[in-house]
């Protein structure tokens, strides 16, 4: 690796996790902003998807929110190490970028479109290309590569907001027909368990399902796994590593966005206590879907160990995980004695090897 890198920083966004990754973006710029290493440039992005280079206190980045921006920056497709443009006092200035690190959770930031324009920017970035980006965010979708791989799954069935607002008896009805309430309803493409609801009965799944075509045209509605909720962390490319597991305890019935993010009863542990066969399960589970879905640099991968039979279930994979202070991706690494300095150091390593593959 140089010894020098300018970095820009991407956060905030237009989904509805823009306030975890302005929190995720603080971790990133309190590991960074010391080493001599990074220059680090944070572009923030407005809820309206408007682009602006941060100006104010290096240690509220979770605040950014609520600052006013007059430098607009722009993305100019092709220009490289050039590619990034601010409008200073004098007009159009470039900044020379060498790495962008997309901190950046859920629709148009997770979901291979800014992985795209940077892709034709032919810049340098951390974390999984547009392919991976793209497929792990659609929940439907992932599940046709995991059936693949033959790694057991919720069963679900898949919906689209068209057939919710036109026969939504019929929606209900091709539901009661595959499994027995209670079941998860989930937009196919939404992060941090937003828009994600528990049916019990025939009127909490209408009700679920507006919930969930609210926040997506696709909707996912899985049956009721009665388990315990673990993760584990993925960090490579070539040389794909599994850390070792973690296991939420929610405050909640299930790990919704509250209990993510404002109930303080919820908790991790880490490692998980369970046999080694299970672990190691888990382990090999993750790296080959992080590897189904073309994955690179990061992810977490959480999957359910059913009470009544030990057995592994795959859940869902995030291919920009949060990095706030209670997050259990930088929490799982730390564990294995791998510093969030060290994290950040290797996946930019990482994002710099796979630059000839665009030709950069």
């Amino acid at each position: 690796m140089k010894e020098h890198y300018n970095v820009a920083l991407l956060f905030g966004g237009v989904s509805s996790e823009h306030d975890i990754s302005c929190m995720s973006a603080q971790t990133f710029m309190t590991a960074m902003e010391p080493d001599d290493s990074y220059t680090v440039y944070p572009i923030y992005i407005d809820r309206q998807g408007r682009w602006f280079l941060y100006d104010g206190d290096r240690r509220g980045l979770k605040d950014a929110p609520k600052s006013e921006y007059s430098v607009p920056v722009a993305i100019v497709p092709g220009m490289g190490r050039d590619a990034f443009l601010m409008m200073g006092e004098s007009g159009m200035e470039t900044l020379e970028i060498d790495v962008v690190i997309p901190v950046l959770h859920g629709l148009n930031g997770e979901d291979g479109t800014v992985q795209g324009l940077l892709e034709m920017a032919r810049i340098p970035y951390v974390g999984c290309g547009i392919l991976a980006s793209a497929v792990a965010m659609d929940k439907v979708y992932t599940k046709k590569i995991v059936q693949g791989l033959g790694i057991r799954q919720a069963r679900y069935v898949d919906l689209t907001r068209y057939e919710i607002a036109q026969a939504e008896e019929e929606a209900v009805r091709k539901v009661e027909e595959a499994f027995d309430y209670p079941v998860f309803v989930k937009p196919s493409r939404a992060g941090s368990s937003v828009g994600v609801t528990k049916a019990r009965n025939a009127e909490e799944l209408r009700e679920g399902l507006k919930k969930a075509a609210a926040e997506d045209r696709r909707v996912l509605v899985e049956e009721f796994i009665d388990g315990r909720e673990v993760e584990c962390a993925v960090l490579g490319e070539q040389d794909v590593k599994a850390a070792n597991v973690g296991e939420i305890l929610s405050a909640a019935e299930f790990y919704d966005f509250e209990a993510k993010y404002i109930n303080v009863e919820s908790k991790t542990v880490v490692p998980a206590e369970m046999n080694e066969a299970t672990r190691q399960e888990i382990r090999r589970d993750a790296v080959a879907i992080f590897r189904g879905i073309d994955g690179s640099g990061l992810s977490r991968v959480d999957f359910f160990i059913e009470r009544s039979t030990g057995e592994v279930i795959f859940n869902e994979i995030n291919t920009f995980p949060g990095f706030t202070p209670i997050s259990m991706y930088p929490m799982l690494w730390k564990a294995e004695g791998m510093s969030v300095e060290e994290q950040i150091r290797e996946l930019i390593r990482i994002a710099m090897e796979r630059k000839p593959s665009y030709g950069a």
